[in-house]
């Protein structure tokens, strides 16, 4: 096989294995990025929203319920009558906010006189609050402020200074005028408690915001949290356009990875819930499916490359047959002859070895062909090649060399031994019946022999191997002679 079309070959097997990959690839990742742009839109459009709503629901059940409890006791007839009594009885207070913690579950419950400046707790009085003191700055706000209530995180004095929401909410008496603020506290990890069991339930990172981007509350987000949306990567750039429209659906890039995030504004709690889910953990499956149709690509690429292969191999090989050989009778062609007949002498008188040629011609073939036809014609010259075949070495090699002429190539025998294998050849095709309509019918060789001279070259093998052939033919057909005795 020539350099030629060995590249050929490699250059048009990489051609489809490159086409078959491409073709894989951009199907695939062309299906990827259709499923990654249907998955964020479901992700955006109705997976954020929907956890938001549920957990929406989840807070007015866990959290809002102390709102409706501090609403409650700012309304309670006893708590107001006992202030406007006098707060005569501390022991009657006391036992009120006790039984508000045991009843619904407060972490802690309190009340603080605007007459008096007493903060009264379920254990007594637990201080006098001051405009002076910084950790009594809730009260006053609470005193001067336009709603009914107000959350506050701040530590709680009763508990060792534990982190505590408050819902501070304002008393007033039968004619609308503040005489305290009241309401009870939940413990931080409590609620964060809380959080955490929403994000993992719903499997979304969960927080709340303060309308000035302050994070009130947060579960457990990869890393620590920042204190203000604004110093968080990506978000920070987008959090006055957050905090101005509220409610809605965005994205942020941070860390690497993009982040959908929806927004939604608790009225109760005057906070914002941002739930935000990171869009890389919703493209495992895909990912992991378009890993999956890329080996898959990978290996029927290969099958395809191998089936491919190997069958332009088995056409390159029945190609080179057809060039090679002859298509009636399946002996090489004078093609074939061209190329191994000067390597056949070259090694012949390098090793100093006799080369012989034996050109062999089927005689009166014309009149078998007029007589009985050219198909009749075609099936003896088959016949007789498969003869000569039959009774020549497997180093030997046979032509076909014209219409009904055959070559006959020699390795390593004296003209001696030549001469004995053609007359048995020529023996073998006189006694044998051709395939014709009479079963008398015979046919015969003419042979002609020419062995290798030093100075030979193909051209002279041919021309001494014709001669002899000439001869016999002279000599009544039907006879071998060698290019010794012309």
């Amino acid at each position: 096989m020539s350099k030629v079309l060995i590249r050929d070959k490699r250059n048009l097997i990489l051609r489809v294995f490159s086409l078959l990959i491409a073709g894989f690839l951009v199907t695939s990742f062309v299906s990827y990025y259709a499923s990654k742009m249907s998955i964020r839109g479901a992700i955006i459009e109705q997976e954020l929203p929907l956890t938001s709503d549920t957990i929406y629901s989840e807070i007015q059940k866990d959290l809002i319920r102390p709102i409706f409890i501090s609403s409650m006791m700012g309304s309670d007839t006893f708590l107001r009558d006992w202030v406007l009594n006098g707060e005569s009885d501390i022991s009657r207070i006391t036992k009120y906010l006790k039984e508000v913690e045991q009843r619904y579950g407060a972490f802690t419950s309190f009340f603080v006189s605007e007459r008096t400046k007493k903060y009264y707790h379920a254990a007594g009085i637990l201080k006098y609050v001051r405009e002076s003191e910084p950790r009594d700055v809730w009260y006053f706000r609470v005193r001067n402020m336009a709603e009914p209530y107000e959350i506050n995180v701040d530590p709680d004095l009763a508990h060792k200074d534990t982190m505590t929401i408050f819902i501070n909410y304002r008393v007033l008496d039968y004619k609308g005028r503040f005489i305290g603020a009241t309401g009870i506290g939940l413990t931080v990890d409590a609620v964060r408690k809380l959080m955490e069991e929403y994000q993992k339930r719903y499997q979304r990172d969960v927080y709340f915001v303060e309308k000035s981007g302050k994070i009130a509350l947060f579960a457990n987000r990869s890393g620590q949290p920042a204190e203000n949306i604004r110093s968080i990567e990506g978000l920070g750039a987008q959090a006055d356009v957050i905090l101005k429209q509220g409610a809605g659906s965005y994205q942020y890039e941070s860390g690497g990875k993009s982040h959908l995030l929806n927004v939604r504004l608790i009225p109760e709690l005057k906070w914002y819930l941002f739930v935000e889910k990171i869009e890389d953990q919703a493209l495992v499956g895909i990912q992991n499916a378009l890993y999956l149709n890329i080996a898959i690509c990978i290996c029927i690429s290969a099958i395809v490359l191998f089936l491919t292969s190997l069958t332009i191999n088995r056409y390159q090989v029945s190609l080179e047959e057809m060039a090679a050989t002859d298509s009636l009778t399946g002996l090489y062609n004078r093609h074939v002859f061209d190329a191994l007949m000067p390597q056949a002498i070259s090694e012949a008188k390098r090793s100093k070895k006799s080369l012989i040629t034996m050109l062999i011609d089927i005689d009166h073939f014309k009149t078998i062909n007029d007589s009985f036809g050219h198909i009749t014609g075609d099936q003896v010259i088959k016949d007789i090649a498969s003869l000569i075949r039959k009774n020549l070495r497997a180093s030997d090699i046979v032509f076909r060399w014209g219409g009904e002429e055959y070559l006959v190539i020699l390795k390593d025998c004296p003209i001696s031994d030549a001469q004995a294998i053609a007359e048995k050849l020529r023996a073998s095709v006189e006694e044998i019946a051709l395939p014709l309509d009479n079963p008398s019918a015979k046919s015969t060789l003419s042979i002609g022999i020419a062995a290798l001279r030093s100075d030979d070259s193909p051209d002279d093998m041919i021309v001494r191997a014709d001669a002899a052939l000439y001869t016999a033919k002279n000599r009544g057909r039907n006879c071998v002679c060698n290019d010794s005795v012309i």
